[in-house]
Parts: structure tokens; sequence; C-alpha cells
């Protein structure tokens, strides 16, 4: 199986410095990070590693949900997925992730409201994303468009 590779060179102290993540296995693209910006809530440009889970979240629950539903007996012909990954305080000191949300609406073929909701939440269980991140609390809003 395959492995896939991100970089961040960083300069500076944690206020006061920036970074920047870059892609490596694919080479798509860099982004900007920084701590003010991670904990302000405007990013401004830049991105976050809460926002990165989130789009890492986002294409493995997709990916997930389509075979799932196809595996139930439909077919998929569109998912929108937005999942919001929230930082906030550690009660041990310093920042934690304690709680991640999945809202997903779609429209399928051959399949009703529970049979979707049934794959949404099998998909949930089983993205490999879904499964690094045991330990958070990860809710689901899916429903048919």
């Amino acid at each position: 199986m395959p492995t896939r590779k991100a970089r961040t060179t960083w300069t500076g102290g944690l206020q006061d410095g920036s970074g920047k993540v870059e892609l490596v296995s694919s080479g798509l693209a860099t982004f900007d990070v920084s701590f003010p910006k991670r904990t302000a809530e405007e990013a401004d440009g830049t991105t976050s590693p809460e926002e990165l889970i989130a789009a890492a979240h986002a294409a493995c629950f997709s990916m997930a949900l389509s075979a799932g539903v196809a595996a139930a007996g439909g077919t998929p012909q569109s998912l929108v997925v937005d999942v919001e990954v929230r930082l906030g305080p550690d009660p041990a000191g310093g920042f934690r992730i304690p709680d991640i949300a999945i809202h997903v609406r779609g429209k399928v073929d051959g399949l009703d409201e529970e049979g979707f909701v049934k794959a949404a939440n099998d998909a949930k269980l089983g993205c490999p994303v879904s499964k690094a991140l045991t330990g958070t609390t990860i809710t689901l809003d899916a429903a048919l468009a």
C-alpha cells in the first residue's frame, strides 16, 4: 500500500514564526501556516492542521460512503461532504481536537433515507481517517438531498 508525504518548513518562534506546508507526494500545493492565524477565527489566507485534517476526512469519508452506497445496492449520483474540525483547549494543558462534525447530503438511486443514513454511519466507522482519529468525538448529520 502507498505512503504519502507532506513537509512543513518552519521559521521563528511559535507566536512570531510561520511555516509552509508542502504536499510532497503529489506536488500539488504549498500552503502557509501560522500559529496566531491557527487560533484566530479568520484564517486570512493560511491553512492549519485542523483544516488539513478536515480535508483528509472529507475526502476519505466520501470514498467510503460511495463504496458503502454501492454495497447496499444504491448508485451514488453526488455526495457533498463538509467536515468541521474544532481546535479547543486541553484540560491537561495546551490544545486538542475535541470533536469533528461530518455533514453529508447525497443524491443516490436505489436507496431510501434509512439505507443512506446506515451507509453513512458505516462509512464514518470504516473510513481510515475516522479510525486514525479515535479518541475524538465524531458526529454525523446525513440525509438525502
